[in-house]
């Protein structure tokens, strides 16, 4: 015999059931499952906390097999201060002490070492910050210009009169529209 829900509905309005489904019961929350939610969370705080140091340990010991521990980048590059194809300007930036210092030796000749000195790095952990170099003609003039970057800031020097100099305020307005 089949059960058709018209018979569902009369046997549960029969009951004194007025619907088919029985109500909902959301279960008492205790002040143990309190703790339980609490402990967890403060063991995701500490996780986090932790994973954020391992990170940080993790990013300055690339950075150690990266510019090494005085944080110290070299390219060799060809830019028209004694030098050429065959024996290219070679460049040392280093951050020694917080203090931002570019070497030059001209064509390799060590006899004719220039230094240019960037400015100072304040700050928690400045002493650790890598110095990277890259070279750009800038100003059009058809020599490249040197670009000191630290922490995402750049240190222009143009390529006059056969040295690196700093750029003026007036050069800096004529490069903005440039760039």
């Amino acid at each position: 015999m089949a059960v058709r829900s018209q018979e569902i509905r009369n046997t549960a309005a029969r009951n004194g059931s007025t619907s088919a489904r029985g109500a909902i019961t959301v279960p008492p929350i205790s002040l143990h499952t309190i703790a339980y939610i609490v402990t967890a969370l403060l063991a995701l705080l500490a996780i986090y906390a932790i994973m954020g140091n391992v990170m940080g340990w993790g990013r300055s010991k690339v950075d150690d097999l990266r510019y090494g521990t005085t944080r110290t980048f070299q390219v060799d590059e060809v830019v028209g201060h004694n030098d050429g194809a065959g024996t290219p300007s070679h460049f040392i930036a280093m951050n020694l002490n917080r203090q931002v210092v570019v070497i030059e030796i001209p064509g390799g000749d060590a006899s004719k070492i220039r230094t240019l000195t960037g400015p100072y790095l304040f700050g928690a952990g400045e002493d650790k910050t890598p110095v990277v170099l890259r070279f750009d003609d800038l100003n059009r003039d058809g020599s490249k210009d040197l670009v000191v970057n630290v922490k995402n800031e750049e240190i222009v020097y143009l390529n006059k009169d056969g040295q690196f100099q700093p750029i003026t305020p007036e050069e800096r307005a004529r490069l903005a529209p440039a760039q």
